[in-house]
This record gives structure tokens, sequence and C-alpha cells, in this order.
């Protein structure tokens, strides 16, 4: 189990038409049921003519369950056309970790996963190699060592959709784990499959891509987190970094600098991810971070 304290939220998340109206119309009836807003956050895109919301409620300034108010606000969404969701955080999101054979983002996220960091469940690690194992289940952690043919990966994939349907999973996260994901699992879980790309995308994608930037001479190599698509690195961008190079540096030097960014990036991304705080709007992400 996460050692995050918790305290208890309703996190309301809204995407919709913008119009004039929808703050007071959703303030007030929170007001009405006594709620608290702890948090709010809101953006209109002038391009699309979007709206996007996000507020975060003291439940125990409610005197209603998180369904109670659920229903209350169902007329105001079919009102408004709204896309939304309302989650209660005593539930802690069910997460699984995939991983290969680099293991430093699967030790970043699980340390800061121990530390109280990421509110959630870490329920299994998936890997297509044995090397992880001691490691995770030095932290209590089930490990399912699941093999990948090269020359028929299907029954592989097979397996591993059956292990996140089995663990009831609510996000996968892909900490360097070096496969694609059939276009299936994609679909399935989209939204829910996190990333990270050893690149900072679009520039450089596919394999690597530190090296790919140092024949093109980069002054900037980056990392990015985004949501998996059947299109290979191209789902939407939920957080990037960079770091400065030099000529001076080598390719050992640029993915050394990379795997700092990388585990940085990918903790960010889950974490604002965990909390709500990420709308995917076609294929482009508002994060509320």
């Amino acid at each position: 189990m996460s050692n995050v304290p918790q305290s208890h939220y309703y996190r309301l998340v809204v995407s919709c038409p913008d119009q004039v109206g929808i703050v007071a119309r959703v303030s007030s009836f929170i007001a009405q049921q006594g709620g608290s807003i702890t948090e709010a956050s809101q953006h209109s895109d002038l391009e699309t003519g979007r709206f996007f919301m996000r507020y975060e409620i003291l439940a125990e300034s409610l005197g209603i369950t998180a369904q109670a108010l659920r229903e209350g606000f169902a007329p105001i969404a079919q009102a408004f056309n709204m896309q939304w969701a309302l989650t209660d955080t005593k539930r802690l999101p069910r997460v699984v970790l995939m991983v290969s054979k680099e293991s430093h983002c699967l030790v970043d996220l699980l340390y800061r996963w121990q530390a109280g960091e990421l509110a959630c469940d870490i329920v299994g690690v998936i890997s297509n190699h044995s090397d992880m194992c001691a490691l995770t289940e030095w932290y209590g952690i089930p490990y399912y060592h699941i093999p990948v043919d090269p020359q028929d990966k299907q029954p592989a994939f097979d397996a591993v959709e059956a292990q996140i349907e089995t663990l009831d999973t609510d996000c996968v996260v892909l900490a360097r784990y070096m496969q694609i994901l059939p276009p299936a699992l994609c679909q399935r879980y989209r939204g829910r499959v996190i990333n990270i790309h050893h690149s900072f995308l679009p520039s450089f994608a596919g394999a690597k891509p530190y090296h790919q930037a140092y024949e093109r001479g980069v002054k900037l190599i980056g990392a990015t987190c985004h949501y998996v698509t059947e299109e290979l690195d191209a789902g939407p961008i939920i957080e990037q970094d960079i770091h400065r190079v030099s000529h001076c540096h080598t390719p050992t030097d640029l993915v050394r600098f990379g795997r700092d960014v990388e585990k940085a990036v990918l903790a960010r991304g889950l974490r604002w991810h965990l909390e709500d705080r990420v709308i995917i709007h076609g294929n482009k992400t508002v994060v509320f971070s």
C-alpha cells in the first residue's frame, strides 16, 4: 500500500463547450451542498471554444456522499453538455508498472511511491525480462515475468493484457518498457497508459534518440511523458523537460543526462495523472499542474 497521507477530497473534472455562467452554476451547486472548494482551476480554449475545469472539494464539508453528489450534479452536466468525472480520493488508483532492463525510471517511481509522493497502489510490475524481480519484490510488490518472443509477440501481449485485467488496473506506466504495445491494448486502455520517451518529441522518435540527437549536433536534449496511442510516440503529451548539452559531450554523456530528465518527467506526469490534473482534448492536453 502507498504511504501517502490521505486528506479526503472529491475531485470534479469537467470539459464542455464554453459559455457564460458555467463557473457560477457549478460553484453555486457546491455551495448549496455546504461544500468547501479547496482548489479551483479553469481554462478557456479560445480557438476551439472549449472550457475546462478542475475542482477539489473537501469531503467532510459536505453532508452527502460522492454518489449523491454525482446524482445532484448530473442535471447541470446535461444542461451544459459536459464530459465530466467526480472521483473520491479515498479510493487510490491501481497502477501497474512495466519495465525491460533499464532500471532508473522504475527505481525512481518505487522510491517516490514508498516515500508517499504518489497517491496510488502499485499492484504489480510486468517485465519481459527477469532483471528487476529482486528489486520489485523488496518493495513487497508482485513481479510478473512475461517474456516476449521476437518472432511471435502476440501470445506475450495477450498474457500482459490478461494480467493487467486480473489486477483491476486503472493506469499502466511504461517505465522504459522497450516493446511497442499492440493497437488493441492501446485502444482498450486509451488515456490510461503513460509512457516516457527518451527524446523531446516529436524530434527523434523511435530507437536510440540520444544517438540521433548527437549526430544532429543538438544543444538541448529532453524527455517526453505522454499517453500511448496506436501511433508510435505520437500520443497526447503530459510533460516535457530539457537538459543543455554542447559539442564536448559524447553520446554516453547524453544518455546519462537523459536518464535524470526521464525519471523526473515521468514522475511529474504520473503524479498529475493520478491527481486528475490532466484533461485530454484531441491529441493535446490541458494540465492543471
